[in-house]
C-alpha cells in the first residue's frame, strides 16, 4: 500500500523546485560525436593534486535522434516498448543493449534496470515520467559503462521509493536512483527525486551532472558519487538528513572528489552540505545553504554555555512518517551512516574556493577542511554556529569578498596567510586564531578542533587585503608567530582583561601595512623591537565608549589615522608606514585627547613589547585582568 506522506512530499518537493528554479538551463553541447571525447572542459584553476576536473563533450551533449531512438511508455496496465535493446515483464523494463531509449509515462510501483555489456552507453531520455517503486530503486543501474539521463526539455520527471528495500541481487542498492556505473545527468527539464527509504541520487563510480533542474529530497544523503561528483550548471534544490553532496572514495588519493564548476544551488540539510574525501574544489556557483539548523543551533550559547543535543545531526528530524507517531524502520540505515558533521563545506585533504557566491548558515563550521584550506575568489556571507572558517593545515586567502556575520572563532588555521581580499569577522571567541589556542584547550566545548603544540612553523602572515576585526575573544591571535607585512587590519577587540586585540606566544612584528586596533589593556601586547615599521601601544587615562571616533594627528595636524571602534574600549594598538622616529602625535578617542611621542621602533606607555604582556602579572598597568567564563577560556 502507498504511503499517502510520500506522495505528499513529492508534491511539496516538486512545488518548491518549481518556484526556486524558475529560469531553465540552456542547452549545452551539440551533435554527439561517436564514443567519448577526452575532457572538453576543465577547470581554468587547477588544484594542488591530479584530479580529472574536467567534462567530456558527450557529457555536455543533450541531443538525441527520436526517429531512430526505442520509445518506452510506462503504463501500470502494461509498459509498452517499440523499438529494440529494451524488453518489457509487467511492472519493469530491462534495456540490454547501447542505444537511445526515450521513456514517458507512469509506474505507480515499477522499475527501470539498465543491465548492459560493460563497454555499452545507454542514453534515457525522460519525457514527462513518474516512477514509484514501493521496495527498491525506481531506476536501477545494475551493468554497464556509462549512462546518460537526459532531462528532455520542458519535461517534468518524478521518481520516489518506499520505506523499506528488498534487495534482489548481492547489490546493497539504496538509492532511489542508483548506479553501479559512471552516471551522467543533463538537458534542461525537472528531475524531482524523492528518498523515503534513504538517499536520492547514488553513483558507486562517478556522478556527472551538467545541466537540468534537479530536486532531491532525502532521509539520507542528496547526490553521491563514490569516485567523484562534478556539476558543471544546473538549479539544485536539496532537501536532505545526511550530507547533500558526496564523494567518499578513501582508497584512491586521487577520487573521492566534489568540484563544482557553476550551478544554482538550494540546500538545506542536517548533515554537511558538500563532503569530499580528498579535494572540494569551487571555479563558479551561487550557494545558499542551511546546515544542521543553521547558526542559531550552536555549540554555546551567548553566554558560552554548551547548547544539549548539539552535534546529533545526519539523523532523520522532523519526520513527515513521525505525522503519524511512527518511525520509519530506515532510520536505523541512515544512523549508520551519520558523520555527526552539518559543516558547510568539508574536505578531507584540500578546500579549494575559487569562485562563487556563497550564503551559509550553519551550526558547524561554514569551510572546514582537515588539510589546506585555499581561498582565491568569490564573494562569501557566513553564520556559523561554530567556525567560520577551519583548516587543519594551511589557511590561505588571496582574494574574494568574505563576511563572517557569525562565528565562534572566525578564521581558524594551523598557519594563517592573507595576502589580499576583503574579510571582514564577528566572533564570540577569537577572530583570526592560528594553532587553536583556546579552541584546543577548551574544556570539551563542543566542535573543539585540536592542534599540535604550537611552534614556529605555525604563523599568522598578514600581506595584503582589507581586513576588519570584531571579536569578543583575542582579535589576532597566533600562538605561534604574528608578522603583519602589509594590508589594512582594523580590529575591535575584547572588552574583558581576559583577551587582547593582539594575542601571540612567539614573536610579533610589523614590516609594513596599517594597523588600527582597540581593546581591554590587561592582556594587551605589542609589536617587538625588530620591527622595521613604527608602532604605538597605548594605555588610555579612562575607557572610552563603543561607537567613538579614533584618531591620530601629526604635530602639523595632518591626520594619519581615522576609524570608528565598535565596542567599548580603553587600549589603543596603531601602525602605519607614515609613523617616524621621534615624532610627537595627538591622540583623539571619543572625548580623551592624549599626546604621544614614538621614542623607539615599538612604543609603549605601559609595557608589554616583544612578547610580554601587561607590565605585570596582574595585567597592564597593574590593572587586574576580569574574570573570563566562556569555556576554553585557559590563556
Amino acid at each position: 500500500m502507498k504511503r499517502t506522506w510520500s506522495k505528499r512530499y513529492q508534491l511539496v518537493s516538486f512545488s518548491l523546485a518549481l518556484t526556486l528554479l524558475v529560469t531553465g538551463c540552456g542547452r549545452a553541447g551539440s551533435e554527439r560525436e561517436a564514443g567519448e571525447t577526452s575532457a572538453a572542459i576543465s577547470s581554468p584553476a587547477a588544484s594542488s593534486a591530479e584530479f580529472d576536473l574536467g567534462f567530456s563533450a558527450r557529457d555536455l551533449d543533450i541531443g538525441f535522434d527520436e526517429t531512430t531512438a526505442t520509445k518506452i511508455t510506462l503504463n501500470d496496465g502494461g509498459i509498452e516498448v517499440s523499438g529494440s535493446g529494451a524488453k518489457a515483464e509487467e511492472d519493469r523494463v530491462t534495456v540490454s543493449q547501447e542505444g537511445t531509449y526515450i521513456l514517458s509515462g507512469a509506474l505507480n510501483d515499477g522499475q527501470v534496470i539498465v543491465d548492459a555489456p560493460d563497454t555499452d552507453k545507454v542514453q534515457l531520455v525522460l519525457n514527462g515520467v513518474s516512477i514509484h517503486n514501493e521496495d527498491h530503486a525506481a531506476l536501477y543501474i545494475k551493468e554497464v559503462d556509462k549512462v546518460f539521463i537526459t532531462l528532455a526539455a520542458d519535461s517534468r520527471n518524478t521518481l520516489t521509493d518506499g520505506t523499506k528495500y528488498v534487495q534482489i541481487d548481492e547489490a546493497n542498492v539504496d538509492g532511489v536512483i542508483y548506479s553501479k556505473a559512471d552516471l551522467t545527468i543533463n538537458g534542461s527539464g525537472l528531475l524531482n527525486v524523492v528518498g523515503n527509504y534513504k538517499h536520492g541520487i547514488v553513483s558507486k563510480e562517478d556522478l556527472v551532472i551538467t545541466g537540468g533542474k534537479v530536486s532531491v529530497t532525502a532521509l539520507g544523503q542528496g547526490l553521491h558519487g563514490k569516485d567523484c561528483v562534478k556539476i558543471k550548471d544546473g538549479i539544485f534544490v536539496l532537501n536532505t538528513q545526511g550530507d547533500a553532496v558526496q564523494s567518499d572514495n578513501a582508497e584512491d588519493g586521487t577520487r573521492g572528489f566534489v568540484y563544482i564548476a557553476g550551478g544554482t544551488f538550494a540546500i538545506e540539510t542536517q548533515g554537511d552540505a558538500f563532503q569530499a574525501e580528498t579535494l572540494l574544489q569551487t571555479d563558479g556557483g551561487t550557494f545558499k545553504v542551511v546546515t544542521g539548523g543553521g547558526s542559531e543551533n550552536a555549540s554555546t550559547d551567548a553566554k558560552g554555555n554548551e547548547r544539549n543535543g548539539w552535534g546529533m545531526w545526519g539523523r532523520p528530524q522532523g519526520n513527515p512518517e513521525s505525522i503519524n507517531g511512527a518511525v520509519p524502520e530506515a532510520t536505523a540505515a541512515v544512523e549508520e551512516d551519520a558523520t555527526l558533521s552539518a559543516k558547510g563545506f568539508k574536505a578531507g585533504s584540500e578546500l579549494i574556493l575559487n569562485e562563487g557566491s556563497f550564503n551559509i548558515d550553519s551550526s558547524d563550521d561554514a569551510l572546514h577542511s582537515n588539510g589546506t584550506l585555499v581561498i582565491t575568489g568569490g564573494t562569501y556571507a557566513i553564520s556559523s554556529g561554530d567556525d567560520g572558517l577551519h583548516a587543519d593545515g594551511d589557511l590561505k586567502i588571496t582574494g574574494g569578498i568574505l563576511l563572517v556575520e557569525k562565528s565562534y572563532e572566525g578564521i581558524e588555521g594551523n598557519t594563517i596567510t592573507i595576502t589580499g581580499g576583503i574579510i571582514e569577522v564577528t566572533a564570540l571567541d577569537d577572530g583570526l586564531n592560528v594553532a587553536g589556542g583556546n579552541d584546543s584547550s577548551a574544556f570539551g566545548r563542543p566542535g573543539q578542533n585540536n592542534f599540535t603544540k604550537a611552534n614556529t612553523d605555525q604563523y599568522l602572515r598578514i600581506s595584503g587585503g582589507e581586513i576588519k576585526v570584531n571579536a569578543a575573544g583575542d582579535g589576532l591571535d597566533s600562538n605561534g608567530n604574528l608578522f603583519v607585512e602589509g594590508g589594512t587590519i582594523t580590529v575591535s577587540g575584547p572588552v574583558d582583561n581576559g583577551n587582547g586585540a593582539l594575542d601571540y606566544d612567539g614573536t610579533a612584528t610589523i614590516t609594513g601595512g596599517v594597523l588600527m586596533a582597540t581593546g581591554s589593556s590587561g592582556m594587551a601586547q605589542g609589536f617587538a623591537e625588530d620591527s622595521s615599521q613604527y608602532s604605538l601601544l597605548h594605555v588610555l587615562s579612562t575607557s572610552v565608549a563603543a561607537g567613538s571616533e579614533v584618531t591620530l594627528t601629526d604635530a602639523n595636524g595632518k591626520v594619519i589615522l581615522k576609524w570608528t571602534a565598535d565596542k567599548e574600549f580603553n587600549t589603543v594598538q596603531l601602525s602605519s608606514p607614515d609613523l617616524v622616529q621621534g615624532g610627537t602625535y595627538t591622540l583623539t578617542a571619543g572625548t580623551v585627547t592624549e599626546t604621544v611621542t614614538l621614542s623607539s621602533i615599538a612604543t609603549s606607555n605601559g609595557g608589554g613589547m616583544g612578547g610580554g604582556r601587561g607590565g605585570n602579572p596582574g595585567g597592564m598597568m597593574g590593572q587586574p585582568p576580569q574574570s573570563d567564563e566562556r569555556p576554553g577560556r585557559s590563556k
